[in-house]
């Protein structure tokens, strides 16, 4: 009889297989294993093989090698200048004016020694890795870039203008602009820079006014009714009036919050009620210089009582749209403290004259009036530390409201013409001259067109209103007061401060590109004869001198074109060709007998005004 074996349990009859099983994986993670670490072996302590920054291979190069490798290979390409369009214009950025820098180090930082991790081994496998290139920016000079190219080609939003004329509110409507989107620049710059093969577009945003069309038109409303009726003030038991055509002068509407907001000039209305209230007044004084003896002597200043002009000028805004009864005002008397106080004044530092400088200039009657005007808007200006004088904002527009008249200017192509203000210039080139001497800090100027032989060539300085301005600054630590004297043939700017420097002197260098003047016949009624000048160029150097020494040099350099002499009356060659033949074919009828005076005759002969008496200066 035979016995059955025993019955062998499942899991031993598996075990084996599990053993086996389990030597399989565990050998194939040994081979791995040993592979992997292979592998990191073999990467070395550079960078990954293959690596490669914008094409260029940095692989197996320690980070200071493959920084130096991207220096030299990439420097030209990050120097290049950026190609970008804004608004249909093309523009140039280079990279290191816009502040992007190309920084190697930054690229490959800690991309060296041996890697570990799978991708990083698995890409130097199949290539390498590509590593972007690191950029530094400077944002501020980016921004100025950016505000640079933004100057040129931005059409800003145009706010709408609303004048009150004699014949009623005139509202220019506003304009929408279009402006450079200066964030989305910055993005699209920076993050073309190194890579861009094209144009890069810089986009630009539309610009609406602040003010809308509904909000202008409400505020030319308001102007309509401010000016139909005047408005009454009582001042402490007086009743005064401001007529309509004093708020007419004295209204105007300026950008804010979104509307055009009325303001009133509380000097003009206050003028108008001065008479009414002078009972009731007592007029204050701002601190002055008296400089009669030669040296600056402080005048003290003094408070006064009255009607406050910026208080009045809050009370009749508050009822401009009102009528009738309605549009009165009580102002009462107050404490009116001047502008300048005699402690305020002291502190200036005003102990001393800088400079004094005297132009003189041929008579005329036009000269007087227009260079005098000028000289009574100038006198009595105060700057302080900082502050920067105007020409063109202290004098105001030459017009015959503001006490100019018509006179000789400098027009086109060098010929004399009459317009509003010629000879306001002189009072230009006195100005300018003795801030030279006083070393202030020279802003804007500008020389005549063709130079005029009464001024010292280079060191002179013309204005035009509207087109440019003749500006200095008080770099000093004190203030500047000036002062003019004013005669028939001269006009005297004196500056008054403390010195910085002992003394200022002015060197000319030699005139060069000298270019000849040419003759110019006029027949037409209105010709104005005046000599030639040759058009040249030259340099002034302005020397500061202190101790001794020279301490600064600053050079101003000055093209003039030359102007044309001008005869009146017809070109006698012209007149010779086309004068008739005699019958005898001589020619008599023509030539210098045919009463054509030439250049020399004509200057002397003609009543007109010859180049020195017929100048803007």
């Amino acid at each position: 009889m035979t016995t059955p074996l025993p019955a062998v349990p499942a899991e031993d009859r598996t075990a084996p297989a599990r053993r086996r099983t389990w030597l399989a994986l565990g050998g194939a993670a040994a081979v791995l294993l040993v592979a992997y670490l292979a592998l990191v072996l073999s990467t070395g302590d550079g960078l990954p093989r293959g690596t490669r920054v914008l094409g260029v291979d940095v692989g197996g190069q320690s980070e200071q090698q493959a920084a130096a490798t991207l220096a030299s290979a990439l420097g030209p390409q990050a120097a290049a200048p950026i190609e970008a369009v804004v608004g249909g214009e093309h523009v140039t950025v280079v990279p290191a004016d816009a502040g992007l820098a190309f920084d190697p180090e930054a690229t490959v930082a800690g991309l060296g020694g041996r890697a570990w991790n799978p991708v990083t081994l698995l890409s130097a496998l199949t290539g390498g890795p590509e590593v972007a290139p690191a950029v530094a920016v400077d944002q501020e000079a980016l921004h100025a870039t950016l505000t640079a190219i933004a100057a040129d080609s931005d059409t800003p939003a145009v706010e709408p203008t609303l004048v009150v004329a004699d014949d009623g509110p005139r509202l220019t409507p506003g304009r929408s602009g279009t402006v450079l989107d200066r964030d989305a620049a910055a993005s699209a710059l920076t993050a073309a820079y190194l890579v861009s093969r094209g144009p890069v577009a810089l986009p630009q945003v539309p610009a609406a006014p602040s003010v809308d069309d509904t909000a202008a038109a409400a505020a030319r409303a308001l102007a309509a009714a401010a000016v139909a009726e005047p408005v009454t003030v009582r001042v402490g038991g007086v009743s005064a009036t401001i007529p309509a055509a004093t708020l007419r002068r004295a209204l105007s509407f300026v950008p804010s919050g979104g509307a055009l907001v009325p303001r009133l000039d509380g000097a003009v209305l206050r003028a108008a009620i001065a008479p009414a209230v002078a009972g009731v007044e007592k007029p204050g004084r701002d601190a002055r210089w008296d400089v009669s003896s030669g040296r600056p002597v402080l005048v003290p200043s003094r408070t006064g009582r009255g009607v406050n002009a910026g208080l009045l000028a809050d009370s009749v805004v508050a009822v401009l749209g009102e009528r009738g009864a309605q549009r009165s005002v009580e102002a009462r008397i107050g404490t009116i403290q001047p502008s300048l106080t005699t402690a305020q004044a002291r502190e200036l530092g005003i102990t001393e004259q800088l400079s004094s400088f005297t132009q003189y200039f041929p008579y005329a009657a036009y000269r007087v009036q227009n260079i005098g005007q000028a000289a009574r808007s100038i006198n009595g200006t105060l700057l302080r530390p900082g502050e920067t004088f105007s020409l063109n904002k202290t004098l105001g527009e030459r017009t015959v409201a503001h006490g100019y008249t018509v006179g000789y200017v400098i027009g086109p192509g060098g010929v004399f013409k009459e317009d509003l203000g010629g000879g306001v210039s002189t009072s230009a080139t006195a100005t300018w001259t003795a801030a030279f001497y006083a070393g202030l800090e020279r802003v804007h100027t500008q020389a005549h067109s063709i130079w005029i032989s009464r001024y010292r060539a280079g060191l002179e300085a013309t204005v035009a209103w509207g087109a440019f301005d003749m500006s200095f600054r008080n770099d000093t630590p004190h203030g500047v007061y000036i002062t003019t004297i004013m005669t028939s043939t001269s006009i005297t700017v004196q500056m008054w401060g403390q010195k910085v420097y002992d003394r200022i002197e002015a060197v000319s260098g030699p005139r060069t590109a000298v270019v000849a003047h040419k003759t110019v016949y006029d027949d037409s009624p209105t010709c104005h004869a005046q000599s030639g000048q040759d058009g040249f160029s030259i340099d002034v150097f302005r020397v500061f001198v202190k101790d001794g020494e020279q301490v600064r040099r600053e050079r101003i350099s000055t093209r003039y074109r030359p102007s044309p002499e001008v005869v009146c009356g017809p070109d006698p060659a012209t007149a010779t060709a086309t004068a008739s033949p005699s019958p005898s074919g001589s020619g008599s009828a023509g030539g210098s007998g045919s009463g054509s005076p030439g250049p020399s005759s004509s200057a002397a002969a003609t009543p007109r005004p010859s180049a020195s008496g017929a100048t803007r200066t």
